[in-house]
This record gives C-alpha cells, sequence and structure tokens, in this order.
C-alpha cells in the first residue's frame, strides 16, 4: 500500500441571510446542529459525506469520537447507512482497525478504541450498560484507557435515549482497568476534555459544571471542553465563560473577538437570545467569515435542554452575517477532510 497526501482545498456551502440570526438546535444523535430561518430559498439535500456509502443507500447523521493531536477529544458527524442499532455501529466506527483508521488519518485524528473490541448493549431507562469485549483491556496506558472509556459514553450519551452509561468489560463488572481507570462509576457526556482545577476550588460544594466549545489550534475542529465553576450551571454562565476564552496553555483559541463582552442572555418560550457587545461584529473579519464563532456559540448554548433556538444580537440588534451557512453539523467530517492539510490516496 502506498500512501500520498495532497492539499485540499475547504469547500463551503454559503447564502445571504436576509432575516435575524435564528437557529434551530437538534444536536441529539448526530442531528443538524443548526438550520438558518428564513423564507427563501428553500434548503437543499445536504450531500452524503461519506466516500464508502453507495449511491442511492439512504443514509443518517452519528457522531462519533476521536482523538485529535493535541490529546483532545473530538465529535465528528459522519453519514452511515440507515439501519437498526446505530449507537453499536457508531462505536464500531471507533475501533482501530485499517479502514477505521484510515477514514481517522483522512480528518487528521486517531481511534481510541483498541483493535478487535466489540459491544454489547442494553439501554433502559436513560442508562446505557456497554459491554465491551476482552480486546477493550489492552490499551497501553492510564491515558488511552481514559480517553476510550470517556469516548464510548459520551458516543451514547448523544442518543436521547441515554443520558448516562455503565460499564462491563468481558461480561465483568470492574472497579479499574489493567492501567488503573476507575470505572466503577457513572459516566455522562460532561465527562470529556476536563479542565484542571485548583484543589481547594474542586472541593467547593458550589462547584458544578458546563461544556464549552473552543476552536483548536488549527481552526478546523470545535473541541468542547469541560469547565468547573462556581455559579450556576446555566446559560448565562456558559456564555460568559465561553467570552472568558479557554485556559492560556490549552493550545485551543478563543471563538469571541478579544474584548467582546456579553450584555444579556434572555430565554423565552424555548428560544435564547444572546447580545454581544459591537466588538462581535469582528467575528466576520474572520478567515472563515465566523463560522466557527457562531458555532462555538451554538453548542455551547444546545447542551441546555429548554434551549430550541438562538438568536444572536449585537447591541441589540440582529446579527447578519454575510454570508452564513445554512446548516451546521459538528465537525462534519467532509468539511474536517477537505480542511485537512494531507489527504490519503491508496494506489
Amino acid at each position: 500500500m502506498k500512501l500520498k497526501w495532497k492539499r485540499a482545498d475547504m469547500e463551503r456551502v454559503l447564502i445571504v441571510c436576509a432575516a435575524a440570526l435564528v437557529v434551530a438546535l437538534a444536536l441529539r444523535g448526530g442531528s443538524p446542529a443548526t438550520e438558518m430561518v428564513y423564507e427563501e430559498p428553500p434548503l437543499t439535500a445536504r450531500e452524503t459525506v461519506s466516500d464508502t456509502i453507495d449511491p442511492g443507500v439512504e443514509t443518517q447523521s452519528t457522531v462519533c469520537w476521536y482523538r485529535d493531536g493535541d490529546g483532545y477529544l473530538v465529535p465528528v458527524t459522519r453519514q452511515i447507512p440507515k439501519q437498526d442499532g446505530v449507537a453499536k455501529a457508531t462505536l464500531s466506527l471507533m475501533v482501530k482497525s485499517s479502514e477505521n483508521d484510515l477514514s481517522a488519518a483522512r480528518m487528521g485524528l486517531t481511534n481510541v478504541i483498541p483493535e478487535g473490541t466489540t459491544f454489547d448493549l442494553d439501554i433502559s431507562g436513560g442508562n446505557a450498560r456497554v459491554d465491551m469485549s476482552k480486546e477493550a483491556l489492552n490499551c497501553s496506558s492510564a491515558e488511552e484507557e481514559l480517553l476510550m472509556v470517556q469516548a464510548t459514553a459520551a458516543t451514547l450519551c448523544g442518543f436521547d435515549s441515554v443520558k448516562e452509561v455503565t460499564f462491563l468489560f468481558d461480561g465483568q463488572k470492574r472497579s479499574q482497568l489493567t492501567h488503573g481507570t476507575d470505572v466503577s462509576g457513572v459516566f455522562s457526556e460532561n465527562s470529556v476534555n476536563v479542565e484542571s482545577v485548583a484543589t481547594m476550588a474542586a472541593a467547593s460544594t458550589y462547584a458544578d459544571q458546563v461544556q464549552l466549545y473552543f476552536p483548536s489550534g488549527s481552526g478546523r475542529l470545535l473541541v468542547p471542553v469541560t469547565r468547573t465553576v462556581f455559579s450556576p450551571a446555566d446559560l448565562p454562565t456558559a456564555i460568559l465563560e465561553l467570552a472568558k476564552g479557554p485556559q492560556s496553555d490549552s493550545g485551543l483559541e478563543s471563538p469571541l473577538p478579544r474584548d467582546c463582552g456579553v450584555r444579556s442572555v434572555k430565554i423565552d418560550n424555548g428560544t435564547a437570545t444572546i447580545d454581544f457587545t459591537k466588538e462581535f461584529m469582528t467575528v466576520t473579519q474572520q478567515t472563515d467569515g465566523g463560522q466557527q464563532a457562531i458555532r462555538a456559540v451554538l453548542f455551547t448554548a444546545s447542551q441546555f435542554p429548554g434551549v430550541k433556538k438562538v438568536s444572536l444580537l449585537v447591541d441589540g440588534q440582529p446579527f447578519q452575517p454575510d454570508p452564513v451557512t445554512t446548516e451546521t453539523f459538528l465537525n462534519d467530517a467532509q468539511e474536517v477532510m477537505t480542511q485537512y492539510p494531507g489527504v490519503v490516496e491508496i494506489d
């Protein structure tokens, strides 16, 4: 097998929006995260992102989790043939194999579940009990074990029917894995990429967590980060924390312009209205027209169950980016591949 690398041009679907930026959120299960609401023109069908699915096969979106070059877990939206048992099929895409590794490499990512691992799933009452086969015990380090467990839990919690995940390995309940990783408890979607906090602060009885989305150092990916906060874990807190940016040593980028402030955050009848100061307007000067900044706000807001739509304002006026994407998937696989500087080809 011979590998060649070439530069791929980033492709975007762009459209001018004459109305205020109002987006409908539907994160769970790999559905489109944002959809522009306006009268004309009608939305066109979205192309399948996988090059391994035969034309004419009905597909559905699903979210897989991979490791990036900086050690973060990142979600990527992929298309797979429509089928029963989509949760198990999604996990199978994350297992190391020649085919899966090639798909991940095309996005500059790596798989986190040991080769040969299979899954037995039991989902009931919001809890998913996943039994991973003995191959899952073959991780080479505690770091790899933790990434495997967190990625598996985050994948399953991406489905509406799952709120939390417990683990079995080779049919047995274990308190620790081979390298000491604790798997005795319950895992949720807010278990990934946890920021470090001071010991005294972490022990505070008022501590809670929110999930924030920051662009990776390359700007290609949005990375979810779990941050400990010492105020109510609600939408206003999350947006204020997003405006603070990532930790200085994280290698991540701030999605909002320098000195951008938050004037107000309100939720009314399922619509979250977020009003930024005038500095927010400079996001349109970014190389992507501000798309990652907008997505970071939308995905950060979408973690709160009461939020169905988001309206962005700047100094009290509707934010009207020009151009804007008609719909946004979380780290869409096709977009990630076209932005990656090396695309793998096999002769």
